[in-house]
């Protein structure tokens, strides 16, 4: 109820069933005055017109005809840029570490619509590097994509604390056909049940697998305060979390998550209370 006018394009349109299918799904006249043909080529004249400043009551909107992102721990695509975004078009995000002491971060650049890096087209990559050596999650990184009216992507990566900066371009080569687009667009529908569920226990995993390096890192630095019978049972919880992201689904991850940081809790506010009454040992507060 949107539409005003159906526009054939292309000769097969011709065809009489064409039209007929099209009039009984959308309820419309078919607008065949202009050849299918030749309509693609004036409404590029039309806007070549427009960008040569010779028309001014008319604006033609060019849009990104795939979503735009890049790779994050797991494999998965974090869009920036999503399909049938206006062009020009620039959008930033900020991201951080997942190691300690990480000084490298790699970004790579990907077209599609898929949740997963591997079932999308890799654009290119390029090397944050100079760093500084901060525990993970303390950096803390700009990502940003700025689409040109010439097809052209720029992606920068910016660490706000040191001001270590590097961008990659990526000129109008990185285009696709119209039945590669077609294809991509039509699978993202097709697998959207079984992506989604990847993704959830990808998200899972990754989330799980920082909570197993979290538990060892805690008992590490927490050693004298915990009991043996303690240690013992966070490092049941901590392979149990293990094996459930090796062999287990989305729920079983997120249970043995919950299970071991139900029993760390009140370990995590006791070693708190202990390493605050230690640093403020012999001090005063006035």
């Amino acid at each position: 109820d949107e539409l005003d006018k159906i526009i054939l394009v292309g000769g097969s349109t011709r065809v009489p069933i064409i039209k007929q299918k099209l009039i009984d799904n959308f309820g419309l006249p078919i607008y065949d005055e202009i050849d299918p043909d030749e309509v693609v080529a004036l409404g590029a004249a039309v806007q070549a017109d427009i960008l040569a400043g010779n028309n001014s009551d008319m604006l033609l909107l060019d849009v990104t005809p795939l979503s735009l992102g890049i790779e994050t721990v797991g494999g998965l695509m974090d869009t920036l840029i999503p399909r049938n975004s206006k062009v020009p078009s620039s959008m930033a995000r900020n991201y951080t570490t997942s190691v300690d002491g990480q000084t490298k971060l790699k970004v790579s650049v990907y077209q599609g619509e898929r949740d997963l890096v591997e079932d999308n087209r890799k654009l290119g990559e390029f090397v944050l590097a100079g760093i500084p050596p901060m525990a993970a999650g303390m950096p803390k990184i700009k990502v940003q994509f700025m689409l040109d009216a010439d097809g052209i992507l720029r992606a920068k990566a910016l660490e706000e604390r040191s001001g270590q900066e590097t961008e990659i371009e990526i000129r109008s080569q990185y285009g696709i056909s119209e039945e590669e687009m077609g294809k991509m667009l039509l699978d993202s529908l097709k697998h959207a049940e079984t992506d989604m569920l990847k993704k959830s226990l990808t998200e899972a995993q990754v989330e799980g697998r920082s909570i197993v390096l979290a538990t060892t890192k805690f008992q590490d630095q927490n050693a004298v305060i915990l009991s043996s019978e303690e240690k013992e049972a966070l490092s049941m919880y901590q392979a149990g979390l293990s094996a459930a992201i090796e062999t287990g689904t989305k729920d079983e991850i997120n249970l043995a998550i919950q299970t071991l940081n139900d029993y760390s809790a009140p370990l995590a506010q006791r070693a708190m209370d202990y390493n605050i009454k230690q640093a403020m040992q012999g001090k005063s507060i006035i």
